[in-house]
């Protein structure tokens, strides 16, 4: 199955995932645009879910995490990322970010 991937962004415009993803040096965001590329061709074989998002594992530096959302069956949701040291904080961060996406949509007036 092949899946668009976008980037959620706030109100304001902003994207958490790029916020994080911007931090990142050249090798480390190679490899997570590798993920994204994997993720667009069907690949979720290293996604954990739980609590409603997903947990793309990269065994490489020091366990980088991409947190994603899964709405219906083509779209998936980029929220965030970390490493494994952080990982606690970035689930929480993630399912709060996931849950203003929910939100928002359910908010949005519907198409005619």
């Amino acid at each position: 199955m092949i899946y668009k991937v976008e980037e959620y962004l706030r109100e304001d415009g902003t994207s958490p995932y790029e916020e994080w993803f911007m931090g990142l040096d050249t090798i480390a965001a190679t490899k997570i645009t590798i993920v994204k590329l994997k993720m667009e061709q069907g690949n979720l074989s290293n996604v954990k879910w739980f609590g409603g998002i997903g947990e793309y594992r990269l065994d490489w530096g020091p366990g980088y995490r991409v947190y994603i959302g899964k709405d219906g069956d083509k779209l998936i949701i980029l929220l965030g990322g970390g490493t494994k040291k952080g990982q606690r904080k970035d689930i929480d961060k993630a399912e709060s970010i996931w849950k203003e996406y929910k939100e928002r949509k359910a908010n949005q007036p519907k198409k005619k």
